[in-house]
């Protein structure tokens, strides 16, 4: 379990650039497809920790990215990066900086 400060998960996937908009995140959140450490998400106010391990499925692909440090803002694409640490399956064989923020995209 993961102790300390906190962000909603709506919040922290918009300002590290996982999501196009909060809107786009907040549906993400409700479409029970979203998960923190292996629970599934069901509210955009759920929290966010360092540390935590989130997780998603786009068309046939899972995402997973571990949450290094929470943002206080939406700043640039180069900034955001540093939050998060893409563990995806799919990204094993690929540079770090393949995860554009656009492919991760509510589809």
């Amino acid at each position: 379990m993961v102790y300390g400060a906190g962000l909603r998960i709506d919040k922290y996937l918009w300002y590290a650039r996982l999501a196009p908009s909060r809107a786009h995140a907040q549906d993400l959140c409700e479409s029970r497809r979203l998960r923190i450490d292996g629970r599934v998400v069901e509210r955009a106010s759920a929290q966010v920790r360092a540390g935590s391990v989130l997780s998603w499925a786009r068309g046939a692909e899972i995402i997973v990215v571990r949450v290094e440090g929470l943002p206080e803002r939406r700043g640039p694409y180069v900034e955001a990066r540093q939050f998060y640490t893409d563990l995806s399956p799919a990204a094993a064989g690929c540079a770090q900086d393949a995860l554009l923020p656009e492919a991760l995209a509510v589809a």
